[in-house]
């Protein structure tokens, strides 16, 4: 029980992490390519934030074509107390206001899906 508490907080701790939860929580799913263009990270670093997130399970991945979506894992017992935390106090930060920004500014041309 400790160890799967200590491995959600661990996930938790990380920056990065916290900006993809916050993407995710507002947008429901998105692919990988928008999270790196919208964090205007590498690709790799991406994917392995969003590894870790699903690993500790966070998040869920699904597959389409050439493309991984992923979205938050509600399965699993997901807490839904953390879920309302994480919404009420992410996605006020001005980080998660300006990535969400991005997002929505990033047009449909250079978008993967």
């Amino acid at each position: 029980m400790f160890d799967d508490s200590a491995k959600l907080f661990k996930a938790l701790s990380d920056e990065t992490r916290l900006r993809i939860l916050a993407l995710l929580i507002a947008n429901g799913e998105l692919c990988v390519c928008d999270l790196t263009a919208t964090l205007q990270l590498p690709q790799s670093t991406v994917s392995r934030h969003l590894a870790y997130l699903r690993k500790s399970g966070l998040v869920r991945d699904r597959r389409e074509g050439l493309w991984m979506y992923y979205s938050l894992e509600r399965k699993r017992g997901f807490p839904e107390t953390l879920v309302g935390f994480l919404t009420e106090n992410l996605l006020q930060l001005p980080e998660a206001r300006a990535d969400q920004q991005r997002l929505q500014s990033t047009s449909e041309a250079n978008r993967c899906a």
